[in-house]
């Protein structure tokens, strides 16, 4: 009875640090994604008086669509397979890290 309740502590402690680990990589990752999105229109507006060819500001504006798009889309699906395999990923995470503070000592 004792070891099962401590299991569950032991079980709820992992939930809850797992849920912490990737509370903080998707609220990394969103904020890369608008960093990036800024970035990438700031660029794309300071050069823009500078082009005078209009087929090259077509050019230019469907690229940095592209990589937005595509960048983006990127990590949503990163973030989807996170929430999938959450307890694989960031529970090895979480026993490698525990493991390196044990040998520390």
């Amino acid at each position: 009875m004792e070891a099962t309740l401590s299991q569950q502590r032991g079980d709820a402690t992992l939930e809850q640090r797992i849920d912490k680990m990737h509370g903080r990589d998707r609220a990394g990752l969103v904020i890369f994604v608008a960093v990036l999105w800024c970035t990438m229109l700031f660029a794309l507006f300071s050069v823009w008086s500078y082009i005078s060819i209009p087929a090259i500001r077509v050019i230019l504006s469907v690229a940095c669509a592209l990589v937005l798009a595509l960048n983006t889309a990127a990590i949503v699906a990163m973030l989807r397979h996170y929430v999938e395999d959450k307890h694989f990923i960031y529970g090895l995470d979480i026993k490698h890290l525990d493991e390196m503070r044990r040998r520390r000592g």
